[in-house]
């Protein structure tokens, strides 16, 4: 991990946040462990917070957000973290949602991006998901709604993952814990 490398995805992540109309940022690390390059990195998410006084930012270890995403998740708002910690949190994410079929992901560079399957895809080269055709589209499709957004086209953006999503909802049993929990009687194009 280097300075530049940090200061790249923590520019990247506040920049989303102000042009997304987020409110916090949240750095997930486990510098109490791993001192110099998680210390680097934070100490990178710190100076680029200052830059976005209106955006609120907090650290959390790795450990604990893992926890707070299951039992608390409207906390979290834009995670930063680095590339390990974030494949921690997208399939905690991802079991949350309902599994790796409906998390979308993005990686993001200074030239190219590449949009997929957000968590580890246990379907992939999965016979059986294949001759049962249970194959969940809906991470697809969402990132395909992610590239999109970063292609500049936010209206065909938010047209697809709203279908995506209502039609994901009309399949989805009403009283899932998802449901109850999270969504709070919205439409999923409020997501």
């Amino acid at each position: 991990m280097t300075k530049f490398c940090s200061e790249r995805i923590a520019k990247y992540a506040f920049e989303y946040a102000y042009l997304n109309s987020r409110k916090k940022v949240t750095a997930v690390h486990k510098a109490n462990i791993m001192k110099l390059a998680d210390g680097l990195f934070l100490e990178s998410c710190r100076e680029v917070a200052t830059k976005y006084p209106s955006i609120k930012y907090n650290e959390v270890i790795v450990d604990n957000c893992c926890m707070q995403l299951v039992s608390k998740p409207e906390q979290f708002d834009v995670m930063v973290t680095p590339n390990l910690y974030g494949n921690l949190v997208a399939n905690t994410a991802a079991g949350i949602a309902g599994g790796t079929g409906v998390m979308p992901g993005g990686n993001v560079g200074a030239d190219h991006a590449v949009f997929e399957q957000g968590a580890s895809a246990g379907n992939v080269g999965n016979e059986e998901v294949l001759e049962q055709k249970k194959a969940n589209p809906v991470a697809l499709l969402l990132s395909s709604a992610m590239m999109l957004r970063h292609l500049q086209f936010p209206s065909f953006a938010d047209r697809l993952e709203c279908k995506t999503c209502n039609i994901h909802w009309k399949m989805h049993d009403q009283r899932s814990r998802w449901t109850q929990h999270y969504s709070r009687g919205r439409q999923c194009c409020h997501f």
